[in-house]
């Protein structure tokens, strides 16, 4: 009985050992990739962050300390791109969420032809931002001829004049807020139709034997099973939102009168306008601050729920 038992033990051990080995070399390759274009260059801004260097200034650079970090944080355009940023974040996130659960629902259904419609929401997330940004642009044309315009003045009977949406203070953000969010909602549709589809259809069942009405069973089933994926869907949407970059590149290139600009658009003007390399990682390195507090505060905040292991 030992000898059967220790070979139990030694033939688990052993397959444990295979299956960490496995796992490391399926992973291993994300993680040079990680290191060698992630890590290591962030931790070479840290080191920049610290330094007067220039594009085309003599090396050896001067160590200077904090002031970078004093320069960023007193300039008025890098508070106005937080400032933006957060705008942005504030508005896409609930707003894009909203949006993704109601189709993820809406296309819960055994329909004929529903894979067509789902894969019509989805089809905007695989285009690169680049062309959804340019087709974007066509139809924010100024102009009575500009698509939008036109629609909207065809709402309104003409009582509205057209609107050049993306050089109008007022307009240039809302236009770029519309474009994300109609671009990224696809992602979190997939993700949360995915968290739909994993629900017992025995609590539905359940709820309808207590004559629980659709909305009933929506409040106690759906969104308590779906609080994970939510948790998910709201964390990422906020780091990209974040990262807007694309948008305003092509859109507005940070105006009309620094309306659109964001973190990461300051960044890239203050290496290839202004070539303050340093003051550019600085810039990264308080990026990468402020997302990492704003994901901890919603981590802490908002918890996941986790499975009970039978």
């Amino acid at each position: 009985m030992r000898e059967v038992a220790s070979d139990q033990m030694n033939d688990t051990r052993s397959w444990r050992n295979s299956e960490r080995c496995m796992g490391i070399l399926m992973a291993g390759p994300a993680m040079v990739g990680i290191l060698v274009f992630v890590a290591i260059p962030f931790l070479a801004a840290i080191g920049l962050s610290f330094s007067d260097l220039r594009i085309g200034s003599p090396l050896p650079t001067r160590f200077v300390g904090l002031q970078q970090y004093e320069r960023v944080l007193s300039d008025p355009s890098f508070v106005r791109a937080l400032a933006n940023n957060t705008v942005f974040a504030v508005v896409v996130v609930p707003v894009q969420t909203t949006l993704a659960l109601a189709m993820a629902v809406a296309l819960n259904r055994r329909l004929a032809g529903i894979a067509i419609f789902r894969t019509a929401f989805f089809m905007p997330v695989v285009f690169p931002m680049a062309l959804v940004a340019v087709v974007w642009q066509l139809i924010y044309a100024p102009g009575p001829n500009g698509p939008l315009n036109a629609v909207v003045s065809f709402c309104t009977f003409d009582a509205v004049a057209p609107i050049d949406f993306l050089h109008d203070p007022i307009f240039a953000l809302p236009a770029i807020i519309l474009l994300s969010v109609w671009q990224g909602v696809g992602f979190q549709m997939v993700v949360l139709l995915a968290g739909l589809q994993e629900i017992p259809q025995v609590l539905y069942e359940s709820a309808e034997m207590d004559q629980a009405g659709s909305w009933a069973r929506f409040l106690h089933i759906t969104l308590p099973q779906l609080r994970n994926p939510l948790i998910f869907t709201a964390l990422v949407t906020t780091i990209l939102a974040f990262r807007l970059f694309d948008q305003v590149q092509i859109l507005t290139r940070g105006g009309p009168i620094a309306a659109t600009t964001t973190i990461m658009y300051e960044a890239v003007q203050t290496v290839f306008r202004r070539q303050q390399v340093g003051q550019a990682c600085a810039i990264t390195v308080l990026f990468f601050l402020i997302v990492l507090v704003i994901t901890y505060i919603q981590r802490t905040l908002i918890r996941p729920e986790r499975e009970v292991e039978q």
